[in-house]
């Protein structure tokens, strides 16, 4: 049987791992879970909160994934250049 090298070997799941899985997670639950926005109060200077929520996580949620791929682009570069974390 060969052995495996360390370019062959599966990602391990590591705290930046998890904590970019989470950040990715977040917006998306907050989103599906229609029933905690789906009422009309409070308002924004004139607008619904159904529609000023949902607009809100926009940013919040491109934040959130840059800061996911960052997290996982420097775990990578770490393991690459032989680090332990």
């Amino acid at each position: 049987m060969p052995q495996e090298t360390s370019a062959h070997r599966p990602p391990i799941l590591t705290g930046p791992r998890i904590v970019a899985g989470l950040c990715l997670l977040v917006p998306l639950v907050a989103l599906l879970w229609v029933g905690s926005y789906s009422r009309t109060t409070p308002r924004f200077i004139g607008i619904p909160f159904f529609y000023w929520y949902q607009m809100l996580w926009v940013p919040l949620s491109a934040a959130l994934t840059w800061t996911a791929y960052v997290l996982v682009r420097r775990e990578e570069r770490a393991r690459k250049a032989g680090e332990v974390r």
